[in-house]
């Protein structure tokens, strides 16, 4: 991390009261600040969301391999980004969440593409903003994880302090004010200020249209006097123009890049003499966020509307499409001193196989041959972290994320958190110093998350502290109470959750140990405070502002050792309501009251002064200066008349004495820039008489992180200025390793007796699995030391890890599983296996795998399959896939059972139109293609909510209720789910009778499911209209195919309830009716203008045997004779059974009575099951769609569509 300095990598956005005023401070770009005293729409807070506080870094995503904002930069990406977020959007100019489970930091080293205006880093994710309601104040939103409500004002007590003031007399501070005329009525303004010696300050103003969501005017004032006065460019730039944003080179900050509203037009204007004058580009796409190169001050990134990345050059002159389909904040510049190419982008994008990927390429050399993939496998969305030294990825199987870092490019390994932490969520905080700071949510935790630190590589976590406070900001990310004292390493506060209450640690060893915060022994007016640990302490609120305009919660710098001012209370846990300001000039061992309101302080000259400025929403024209390190304060008067005061810039660098607050004088008032100067209250440069040592310590050890380190800085009280060439002097030398300068390696636990003791999960010795016989491992003595600790001798001998050489062992514990944690794939894709070992030598054990489909491949080792192991299925199926690892020692066995399928295209549900009141139907199930592999069948029956589960596609079911009766099956392959629902008319008894139509109706027969519906109600409202029976007791069934036909269903008259003879009798006057109707050809139909149908009853004819030959066989008389009989047969039963021929009947059988005819709903012994086997023609299966009729059976109906052809899943 780039501590102490006020230019941050990243653009920051802050959101006060109403409108805005955006700064761009010298290193990138500023940070808004809004104007409380006009009367424009609320504008929007940019949600947070974790403090590791020092610089502010870019605005990790809700949820997904996130980093936190505060990497450190090293030359990496958006070291120097300066990109503004777009209204309403989410900061650095992202538009919408990102999404997975680890969060990671933005710029630097990491900083995902597009970045904002820079501001103090602080550890926090930014996802879009909110409307605040309208007020003064601040406008900061009292919501959980930020400062919450602000403590009632006291009055003024500073002015009742005379024994803390010098002097009473009014001290006034020379400044000027300059009003931005014309510019009333903007709302939002960015400001850029170079420092580094120059005097150059740019501001844009705009108004901004809350209800049309854009820019409607804008104004760009220049300054060469440090801000004295201003002239505006309006005329420069274009009068029609309306600019959006200002952005800045971060590594030559006389470049400037103005871009216009892309309402109005999509253009660039570009500045190379600090603004003076521009030239004009026009775009073919629209800009969301920047990302500039951290070395070379012409290479930009453009990440677009549509999530299309663009490189330029020439600091965006001319552009170039590098690919379409980018993750948004996912694309990072090349690392300094790890990447080979200095013009490299790591991206995350999405693949045309749909997948999302990690690619790197060059911006000049980004064709889709030209990019390499240096993890092989898919990885989740919104997962991809470039910070320093580290690449992190997610990777979800099986229901659990698995994260995996690169160290120093290397190839990507697993991370190894204790075995049973089972994250929900993993931040990364930290990457600096060469080892990584982590926050993880395990799975019993819901409010709180636990910090893990790494090794160097980056692979195995310890615990460092339990239960650290987490809450949502106002987008729903995630704000962890972490913050990281500037200037001095090893030094954190955290927020932790003891027993339901907040309290506040401290830690001087990065994590190894904590402790409570010592309250002040005196308050504000000089009496004791009794306040005992454990039982009471001081808390503090661990947020640093969005903004470099206001201080924030908490602050230190790098160029103030030891100094801390944050705000807090005294108690036995953490308050939002009585709050005051604390410091501490030891690095956090004892702390001061300085204020019991909330109060703005920051540092000038170095840390050697400080500014104070009240919170509060009336007008104010002083501020408290102190010369001591907060031990007394001077009052001043910085201007003439009352200012509502929006925000402060301390001038970039803090080397100078020069502050800008930016304000307005009443609610309608210009924009009133006061520029204050601090030279004449500095008595003179500082001479050696001026300074004094001082020793860090944690509670009087001198020893911190194995150092002791004595610093030199300005005598309390010394009323001297240190100039821009102040250099921070460090005496340190080593101190002799204790125990407190190691913590516990990976898997050990520390006990109360403060001894490392191996975990109940973790065998020692499995650590030594990638070592092989004859070569030699360190074998780890439970104890690490603490990365970047210098200490030496003492215990390092006895800590450290020993050279050992390889044991020799059998496998053990060898598990076989699939990449993306499924039992099932898809036929002619690839399945990729992942063979792991907990013990054995991996470089001396021969592995075997069989695909169970007679592949099987062997290796020498587990170097060739540690990317895992492909294959291809050529057909569905259940295969037992098994692994075999042997070696001279011994083998071990796994299996796995893997379900090939071929996706289902189609499901026909195939069941009769009518059935019989309980007796048994059969249906089945249907599928396309048929050759899918193992099959899951949900069949769902009238309104029950539990399924019949089968693996068979055919069901015999007896419904028991008469009506319309619905029946749904499901279709389970892999991961797809297919379904198909149909009617069954349900009833006691019914008659049927076939139909034909007249030859016409088959040239408008399209053959589709649809039609024939259509088709069958016309029919059935023509029966009606005819012969007056009532629809219910009438259903028309049309059968697919040419020619045309149907069968017609009468069914009893839904009221009756008597007895059955009088019930069948009436059918039959029914069916008599109908019948002399159809005779008559009385039932027809209009199918279109001048097409009319009438319907037939169908009658069967008896054609006579005709043989080939010239004379007539035995055979064929035989058959003409047994064809007289049928006839005879048929007619006789006609004549005494029915008085209507060629009538089916259908009726459910009595005890007492035979059963006249049996059809297939009726599943008898005798009766045959129809499968899908029988049908040996595909062609004339989709045709007749299972038209398995016979004389006295029951049809049934097919409302899918038909085709020529059955698909099948091709073989590869």
């Amino acid at each position: 991390m780039e501590k102490g300095t006020n230019c941050f990598p990243t653009c920051h956005t802050v959101f006060l009261a109403w409108t805005w005023l955006l700064l761009l401070s010298w290193c990138c770009t500023g940070a808004e600040i809004t104007c409380r005293s006009c009367s424009s729409p609320s504008p929007f807070w940019p949600s947070s969301s974790s403090r590791l506080r020092q610089e502010q870094r870019q605005p990790p995503p809700p949820r997904g391999l996130r980093s936190w904002p505060g990497g450190r930069a090293r030359g990496s990406a958006g070291a120097a980004a300066a990109a503004e977020p777009l209204p309403g959007g989410e900061p650095g100019g992202r538009a919408g969440p990102r999404g997975a489970a680890l969060r990671s930091a933005g710029a630097g080293g990491g900083a995902p593409g597009g970045r904002r205006p820079a501001a103090p880093r602080n550890r926090r994710s930014s996802e879009g903003r909110r409307a605040l309601p309208a007020g003064g104040g601040r406008g900061l939103p009292a919501a959980e994880g930020q400062r919450g409500a602000r403590a009632q004002p006291r009055g003024p007590l500073e002015e009742g302090r005379a024994a803390r003031l010098r002097g009473a007399e009014e001290l006034r501070l020379s400044s000027t004010t300059f009003a931005l005329t014309g510019d009333a009525a903007h709302n939002q303004a960015m400001v850029h200020w170079s420092g580094h010696n120059s005097s150059v300050i740019l501001i844009l103003t705009k108004l901004y249209d809350f209800n049309l969501g854009s820019v409607t005017e804008s104004s760009l004032w220049r300054s060469t006097d440090y801000g004295t006065t201003y002239e505006k460019l309006n005329d420069k730039v274009g009068l029609k123009t309306v600019l959006s944003y200002l952005y800045v080179s971060p590594t030559n900050k006389r470049k400037i890049m103005l871009l216009s509203d892309p309402e109005i037009e999509s253009s660039i204007l570009i500045s190379s003499d600090e603004g003076a004058t521009y030239q004009k580009y026009r775009l073919n796409f629209y800009i969301q966020s920047l990302l500039f190169h951290p070395k070379q001050e012409e290479w930009i990134l453009a990440y677009s509307l549509d999530q299309k990345l663009y490189s330029s050059m020439d600091f965006g002159r001319k552009w170039q499409l590098m690919h379409e389909r980018v993750t948004p904040n996912r694309f990072y510049w090349s690392v300094t001193g790890l990447d080979k190419e200095p013009d490299l982008v790591h991206m995350e994008a999405r693949t045309a196989d749909g997948h999302t990927h990690y690619l790197t390429c060059r911006i000049q050399e980004c064709s889709e041959t030209k990019r390499s993939g240096p993890f092989s496998r898919s990885i989740d969305i919104s997962s991809l972290v470039v910070q320093d030294e580290y690449i992190f990825i997610q990777v979800t199987a099986g229901g659990r994320a698995n994260y995996y870092v690169s160290y120093r490019r290397e190839p990507f390994a697993q991370i190894k958190l204790p075995k049973y932490s089972l994250p929900k969520d993993m931040h990364i905080i930290s990457t600096d110093e060469n080892q990584v700071f982590a926050a993880v949510q395990e799975w019993n935790q819901n409010d709180t998350y636990n910090l893990y630190i790494s090794d160097t590589r980056g692979v195995y976590f310890t615990l460092a502290l339990e239960n650290v406070k987490s809450s949502r900001g106002l987008e729903g990310n995630i704000i962890i109470d972490l913050y990281e004292v500037a200037g001095i390493k090893g030094i954190f506060l955290a927020n932790r959750k003891i027993d339901d209450q907040i309290k506040t640690f401290i830690t001087y060893n990065k994590g190894r140990d904590w402790r409570l915060l010592q309250a002040p022994d005196t308050n504000l007016r000089g009496d004791p405070v009794v306040c005992q640990l454990p039982f009471c302490s001081l808390h503090l609120h661990l947020q640093l502002s969005e903004n470099p305009y206001t201080s924030g919660s908490i602050s230190s710098k790098e160029t103030a050792p030891g100094l801390l001012v944050a705000t807090g209370n005294i108690g036995s846990e953490l308050s939002y309501t009585d709050v005051g300001v604390f410091i501490s000039s030891d690095g956090g061992n004892s702390w001061r009251q300085i204020f019991e309101e909330e109060y703005n302080v920051w540092f000038l000259d170095w840390g050697g002064a400080l500014v104070a400025m009240k919170h509060t929403s009336v007008p104010i024209q002083h501020m408290w200066v102190s010369f001591d390190e907060g031990r007394s304060w001077s009052k001043y008067s910085f201007t003439s008349t009352p200012l509502f005061v929006d925000g402060s810039l301390v001038d970039p660098g803090i080397e100078t004495q020069i502050m800008t607050v930016f304000g307005h004088f009443s609610l309608r008032s210009e924009w009133q820039l006061v520029k204050v100067d601090y030279k004449s209250i500095f008595n003179q440069r500082c001479n050696k008489d001026d300074y004094q040592t001082w020793h860090l310590h944690n509670q009087g050890e001198p020893c911190v992180m194995g150092e002791r380190k004595i610093y030199k800085k300005r005598r309390p009280g010394a009323q001297c200025s240190l100039g821009r060439d102040y250099s921070q002097p460090v005496v340190s030398e080593p101190c002799v390793c204790g125990q407190g300068d190691f913590e516990c390696d990976y898997g050990y636990e520390r006990h109360s007796n403060n001894q490392c003791v191996p975990a109940f999960w973790f065998s020692p010795s499995s650590l030594s699995k990638d070592c092989s016989i004859g070569q030699s491992y360190l074998n780890s003595t439970g104890y690490r030391r603490i990365v970047s600790n210098n200490c030496t001798d003492g215990l390092r001998e006895k800590y450290m890890a020993k050279m050992e050489k390889c044991p020799g062992k059998a496998p053990r514990g060898l598990h076989i599983l699939t990449t993306d944690g499924k039992l099932v794939t898809e036929q002619g894709h690839n399945a990729t296996f992942i063979i792991l070992m907990e013990e054995g030598d991996l470089q001396r054990t021969n592995i075997q795998l069989d695909f169970g489909d007679g592949i099987a491949v062997s290796y020498a080792n587990f170097s060739p399959v540690e990317d895992g192991i492909r294959h291809v299925y050529k057909s569905a199926g259940i295969f037992q896939v098994t692994a075999y690892a042997e070696n001279s020692l011994g083998s071990d066995t796994a299996v796995l059972f893997l379900h090939v399928v071929c996706p289902v295209e189609h499901v026909h549900l195939s069941v009769p139109f009518v059935a019989i009141k309980n007796k048994d139907v059969n249906i089945t199930a249907v599928v396309w293609p048929s050759q899918t592999g193992t099959l899951t069948y949900f069949w769902w029956f009238g309104n029950s909510t539990k399924p019949l589960i089968t693996l068979e596609s055919s069901i015999s079911y007896i419904f028991v209720m008469e009506g319309m009766n619905i029946v749904t099956v499901q279709v389970s392959a892999g991961n797809t789910l297919t379904q198909d629902t149909k009617e069954i008319a349900v009833h006691e008894y019914f008659q049927s009778q076939l139909l034909s139509f007249s030859p016409n109706l088959d040239y408008y027969n399209p053959d589709i499911p649809e039609w024939r519906q259509d088709i069958g109600k016309v029919i059935k409202r023509a029966l009606a209209q005819v012969t007056g029976i009532p629809d219910e007791q009438i259903l028309v069934a049309v059968f697919p195919g040419l020619p045309t036909s149907a069968e017609l269903f009468i069914l009893p008259h839904k009221n009756t309830t008597e007895r059955r003879k009088s019930s069948e009798a009436d059918l039959e006057q029914v069916v008599e009716i109908l019948f002399n109707a159809l005779n008559q050809n009385l039932v027809q139909f209009e199918l279109k203008p001048g097409v009319e149908v009438i319907v037939y009853v169908t009658q069967l004819t008896l054609a006579p045997l005709v043989d080939s030959s010239t004379g007539h066989s035995s055979s064929a008389m035989l058959m003409l004779l047994s064809v007289v009989f049928v006839g005879l047969a048929v007619f006789l039963i006609y004549k005494f059974k029915r008085k209507i021929p060629w009538i089916n009947i259908y009726a459910q059988v009595q005890h007492d009575k035979e059963q006249e005819m049996i059809g297939s709903v009726s599943q008898s012994e005798n009766a045959p099951k129809i499968t899908l086997s029988e049908f040996t023609d595909p062609e004339e299966l989709m045709d007749k769609e299972l038209d398995t009729r016979v004389m006295g059976s029951i049809s049934t109906i097919a409302n899918s569509e038909s085709t020529k052809e059955i698909p099948n899943c091709t073989s590869v």
